[in-house]
């Protein structure tokens, strides 16, 4: 099925169906493409964190849970996945029909195809690979409200969220770089991997307000690291105990 964009911002829709049950107006989920599985997400000082693994590629899902169409400007390691630009609020992004779901399954290479995402060493990484390697590690959303469907009452609270958000975000965002100097080894980026079939075509959306409703940040790193930076628990070790040579007396029947 063809998606729709637009140049003032791309438009990726897949009409699918959801139900309708939501406290948030999108929902946004990082999949494993080989298992199908959506990611364990780890909440670590107000920020959600997922574990990576080398070679494995990745998809985002977004889910509208409501009843108006949703702009979503997405970004990997600072890098707009549509542009392959510098990723800013404003640019280009995909459009979610109501109750509509769209899987960003890679760096948009035409109208029919995307370059697969996949985790790997920060050094391959697109970002690093295209001189831009400083904000390595994060997968960002900017969701955006569709002015003709806004009423007067939901955009004045989005006013207020927008304007209480990125305090919030920035606090986020320092914690989780405060403690990138705690790894114990090589951190990842996203690759820009194998081409994938994936159609497109152009929509209009004008946006309610030229501030994003809310910005998701989801960081990510491997697993190792994640550990060693106390996101992830240490698993419980289990004492080892010595085996008794004469634990019991006669033999019983198995």
């Amino acid at each position: 099925m063809k998606s729709r964009l637009t140049q003032a911002a791309a438009a990726l829709a897949l009409s699918i169906p959801l139900l309708a049950c939501a406290r948030t107006p999108v929902d946004v989920e990082i999949l494993d493409r080989a298992s199908g599985e959506v990611m364990p997400v780890y909440w670590h000082d107000g920020a959600r964190h997922v574990a990576g693994e080398p070679g494995r590629e990745y998809e985002i899902r977004l889910r509208n849970r409501g009843g108006g169409r949703m702009l979503a400007v997405t970004s990997v390691d600072g890098v707009n996945v549509i542009t392959g630009q510098a990723a800013a609020p404003l640019g280009s992004g995909y459009v979610l029909d109501p109750r509509g779901r769209v899987d960003i399954d890679g760096w948009r290479k035409s109208m029919d195809q995307v370059a697969a995402f996949y985790f790997t060493a920060l050094p391959d990484s697109y970002a690093a690979r295209t001189g831009r390697p400083e904000n390595v590690g994060v997968i960002g959303v900017a969701l955006y409200r569709e002015v003709e469907r806004r009423a007067v009452l939901d955009e004045e609270l989005a006013r207020r969220d927008s304007a209480a958000a990125p305090a919030a975000g920035a606090a986020a965002e320092s914690r989780a770089q405060d403690s990138l100097g705690k790894v114990a080894g090589e951190r990842l980026g996203t690759g820009h991997g194998r081409r994938l079939d994936s159609g497109a075509t152009y929509t209009a959306f004008e946006r309610a307000s030229d501030r994003p409703d809310s910005v998701i940040r989801i960081y990510y790193d491997s697993r190792r690291n994640l550990v060693a930076r106390g996101i992830i628990p240490k698993p419980d070790r289990v004492a080892w105990r010595a085996p008794d040579p004469f634990p019991a007396g006669f033999v019983p029947d198995p």
